[in-house]
């Protein structure tokens, strides 16, 4: 079994640039905070006919306008790839339709790789816009301090929805990504700071993807008052070498719905191209949050249902050979979640856990079942946790869909507005 798994494993390291032919920018510090560019400042608009606006496409707004301008995106179709780069694009605002995002739709043509790409621009605001079919991400952030995506949709995109690399600070808010073929929303390789900045994540949505939420190697976020449901995990922080600064610290979980997350996109015909070398085909089918190793993470307050496999898990870092300090789970809390609805939606286990690391305080008020079913790593709240190897190798034998083997499936109550998704 760890053979297999270091194998998928490894092939999951090259996944994102492999998968999506993305040329990244090169990672750099976000360094000083930028600083707010003085007036005054214009306003452009955009739409399809000229007489009406100052331009017809989004990029040529972008390239005219400086740093703190506004430009204003009529309702329409534009197929085009924006791409605002560098600290003269600073502090800019694109604003589409903040109520009816899909108005605004960003269609890929041919090879685009994202809707909305900044880079290097600190506090960039896109709000009210979708964007569908790029071949990489929906909305991409990297190498920056300070944003905020509001009000945006990705639909079937390559790799990730809306994305935050090598950032520091920036807000996710109101939004939804669902059918993106690894994670509907990901942060990650988040720089460690003396003076932490937090990121705040609220009110999302993702689901129909391998991953709801991905973060490998990310610190001081805080996802709270969201919904992850139908993807194989809800929310999985994890580390992995092929990103920098393992491994996920000081993140905070909190006030979430996650349920149903029991989607086997390795059956069926799922609305997107499967990539069976991604770190999502990795994952425990059936499972809301999973923390591959990590330290001071916080997973409090949330409801989480319905997950055939596992409402949390957490296991060693066992992705990491090149920072083998950095696997251990260290001081992370799961309490005060509310499991099973009332026992009307079970989970297969509210808890699951290896035992692995030191000062892991798992609550066992309210929670009816655990892997394993005696609860001998859950060794209370202080000190050292009791590691089991064999319980970490039966974890390990759940990769992807094995996990089906175990699954304590069961039909869900009816919930407004959601339809269970198992195949496609």
């Amino acid at each position: 079994m760890r053979t297999l798994f270091a194998a998928l494993a490894a092939a999951a390291l090259l996944a994102p640039a492999a998968a999506s032919a993305q040329s990244y920018p090169k990672p750099q510090a976000p360094g000083k905070v930028q600083a707010k560019p003085k007036g005054p400042h214009k306003t452009y608009t955009v739409c399809k006919k000229k007489r009406h606006c100052d331009f017809t496409t989004i990029q040529k707004a972008v390239s005219k306008a400086r740093a703190g301008d506004t430009i204003r995106v009529h309702n329409g179709v534009y197929r085009e790839a924006v791409k605002v780069d560098g600290k003269k694009k600073r502090y800019l605002r694109l604003i589409g339709n903040p109520r009816h995002p899909e108005k605004v739709l960003l269609r890929a043509r041919g090879s685009m790789q994202n809707g909305i790409f900044v880079n290097a621009a600190n506090e960039v605001t896109v709000d009210g816009f979708m964007a569908r079919g790029y071949k990489s991400n929906g909305f991409f952030f990297t190498n920056l301090t300070g944003y905020t995506m509001n009000h945006l949709i990705a639909r079937q995109t390559g790799v990730y929805g809306l994305y935050a690399f090598n950032t520091i600070g920036g807000r996710m808010l109101n939004s939804e990504a669902y059918y993106v073929n690894d994670g509907a929303f990901y942060i990650g390789q988040t720089p460690p700071q003396a003076k932490p900045v937090r990121t705040i994540v609220r009110n999302v949505e993702g689901w129909g993807s391998p991953l709801g939420f991905s973060a490998t190697n990310m610190r001081y976020v805080t996802i709270t008052k969201s919904r992850f449901y139908n993807n194989a995990a809800g929310i999985v922080p994890n580390a992995l070498d092929s990103e920098k600064f393992p491994p996920p610290e000081e993140n905070a979980i909190v006030d979430n719905d996650i349920f149903w997350n029991n989607f086997n996109f390795h059956q069926g015909r799922p609305p997107f191209a499967v990539r069976e070398d991604s770190t999502g085909a990795l994952v425990p089918v059936g499972t809301g949050v999973l923390l591959l190793g990590g330290r001071g993470n916080r997973i409090e307050n949330n409801r989480i249902h319905g997950n055939y496999l596992a409402g949390v898990a957490a296991i060693e870092g066992v992705l990491l050979a090149e920072n083998p300090g950095a696997r251990s789970l260290e001081r992370n809390v799961v309490r005060n979640n509310q499991f099973g609805l009332s026992g009307t939606d079970t989970n297969g286990a509210d808890l699951m856990y290896d035992g692995n690391g030191s000062d892991n305080c798992f609550s066992l008020d309210g929670v009816s079942s655990t892997y394993p079913a005696d609860r001998s790593t859950f060794a209370g709240c202080a000190g050292a946790n009791a590691f089991s190897k064999s319980v970490q190798d039966g974890m390990l034998s759940f990769i992807g869909e094995n996990s089906l083997k175990v699954w304590s499936k069961h039909p869900h109550p009816a919930k407004a507005g959601y339809t269970p998704l198992e195949v496609f």
